[in-house]
């Protein structure tokens, strides 16, 4: 049975995963257009076109969400910290520095797309501080919401979540803090159709072994959050004596009645898919006060399948491409049709200081037996990347559904190698489609290694992480503070997307 019946409309928004592997077979493509050896002040393309830019105030950028409310397309954009000891940017609408937070840009037209609103965040280096992540819900979806406003669901820096009315964007307001007194967090995901929310959180404070486990809410109300549970993977729950402790909770997805889950950004990497009824309602041969008890027994009753990845492999993002025709088995009795999960793992290291990150093709038909099948790789040759600065390799992909791209393209952002587009149709042999390396502005922040215990440090591109709209519009974010750019394809990398729909 394939596992993509329903899918929520937050679907055709982002579904992030994460999810990283072991025994891939090495994929490639011709290197076109190929990028200098050096970070440059004009941009890079084949197959794509930029269309809009803005420099949200020169803030490190992590997590777009575009939604369309009303008439308006806008983007929220979540903020990694910034140094406490340092000033930080100024916001030109208000005149002051202020602290890393949640962008908001009106990008109905992207070609001209206008600056709305900065919240500020925490104080804080890089995830600690800052807002990184944001998810946006209409009050219409929302089972209990309030039909006429829009909220927005952040991270306050590492020390919790929170809800914001952005009904008017220009606007914002603070809500509630849905769980607070932490000291990490990172992406979240919320169900739109039902409200049900993940928040990725700090475990330490109830004796979980790990830094980021999820605490799950019912958000339907979202003026009144109500607990679920918490969840982990077995080893990580208080009192446990494993050894190793299998790495955080990275990001959780859903996809109809299954959640899929990656543990470990570049390192360790651990795929799991759960039935997601199981998950929320928990083993009911077990008395009720007991479901939710954080026992090996009870993390383990909604799995369905699980994927220890290679050491130096992560699970930053994993993202279920289901029901996925393959055209060269149309004619097969079997297997026509198969499910798949693409997993990509996480570059951390500048200049190519650790093993190399890349995007994986999960088969995921057999759901108890995961494996992986091939994989899609930048040849460091193309650019000499390794030289540029800054990271190089994969961090991330979109996480939206629309079927303009589902099952056709995916995105990745690449670092210092800019934005790649993946044909993916025949999942045994990824290609790159198409690809934009951004050019750097003043804003673009250096990035540095140690060379003999002295700083070498270089100015690169960092596209951090990427998005599409249900226009087909893809959005990128840099790493370096060099801003956002909006880019659409052109060529023949357009004419594999389905823009009949």
């Amino acid at each position: 049975m394939h596992l993509l019946h329903t899918v929520p409309r937050f679907t055709f928004r982002a579904i992030a995963l994460a999810l990283g592997l072991s025994c891939a077979v090495g994929t490639v493509y011709a290197a076109q257009d190929a990028a200098p050896a050096k970070s440059s002040k004009a941009p890079k393309s084949h197959d794509m076109r930029l269309v809009g830019y803005n420099d949200l105030q020169a803030r490190s950028a992590y997590q777009p969400t575009i939604e369309h409310q009303g008439n308006r397309y806008i983007a929220y954009i979540g903020h990694h910290g910034g140094n406490a000891d340092i000033p930080q940017p100024v916001n030109p609408t208000t005149g002051q520095p202020e602290y890393n937070g949640t962008s908001i840009v009106d990008v109905t037209d992207p070609h001209h797309p206008k600056y709305l609103k900065h919240i500020p965040g925490q104080p804080g280096l890089d995830e600690q501080g800052g807002a990184q992540m944001a998810r946006v819900c209409s009050g219409k979806e929302l089972p209990h919401g309030d039909p006429a406003k829009f909220y927005l669901l952040r991270t306050n820096g590492g020390i919790g979540h929170q809800i914001w009315d952005v009904t008017t964007p220009e606007n914002p307001t603070l809500l509630i803090d849905v769980v607070t007194g932490l000291k990490d967090t990172h992406k979240n995901w919320w169900e739109c159709d039902t409200g049900i929310a993940y928040l990725v959180s700090d475990g330490r404070p109830d004796g979980w072994r790990v830094a980021r486990m999820t605490k799950i809410f019912d958000l339907s109300d979202p003026l009144h959050p109500k607990f679920i549970r918490d969840f982990g993977i077995a080893g990580q729950e208080p009192g446990s004596t494993m050894d190793p402790i299998p790495q955080g909770v990275h990001g959780p997805m859903r996809a109809g009645n299954r959640m899929f889950f990656g543990y470990g950004t570049s390192r360790g990497g651990i795929i799991q898919v759960l039935d997601r009824d199981k998950l929320l309602k928990g083993d009911p041969n077990v008395p009720e006060a007991d479901r939710f008890k954080p026992t090996p027994a009870n993390l383990l009753y909604p799995q369905l399948g699980r994927l220890d990845q290679y050491p130096t492999v992560g699970a930053h993002t994993v993202f279920p491409l289901l029901d996925m025709p393959v055209p060269d088995f149309a004619k097969d009795s079997k297997g026509a049709k198969r499910d798949f999960i693409v997993v990509t793992s996480e570059s951390t290291a500048n200049e190519c200081r650790e093993d190399r990150q890349m995007m994986y093709m999960v088969d995921l038909s057999d759901q108890t037996k995961p494996y992986s099948v091939s994989n899609f790789n930048v040849p460091e040759s193309e650019g000499h990347y390794c030289d540029v600065g800054g990271r190089f390799g994969t961090h991330s992909s979109q996480e939206s559904y629309t079927p303009i791209y589902y099952r056709r393209l995916m995105f990745l952002a690449y670092f210092n190698a800019g934005l790649r587009a993946v044909d993916i149709r025949n999942p045994w042999s990824p290609k790159q489609a198409a690809f934009y390396i951004p050019a750097i502005t003043k804003n673009t922040a250096k990035r540095c290694v140690k060379v003999n215990d002295v700083d070498r440090c270089k100015v690169a591109i960092q596209t951090n992480n990427v998005e599409v709209d249900d226009r087909g519009y893809i959005y990128i974010v840099d790493r370096a503070n060099t801003g956002m750019h909006i880019i659409e394809l052109s060529g023949a990398a357009r004419r594999i997307a389905n823009f009949n729909k």
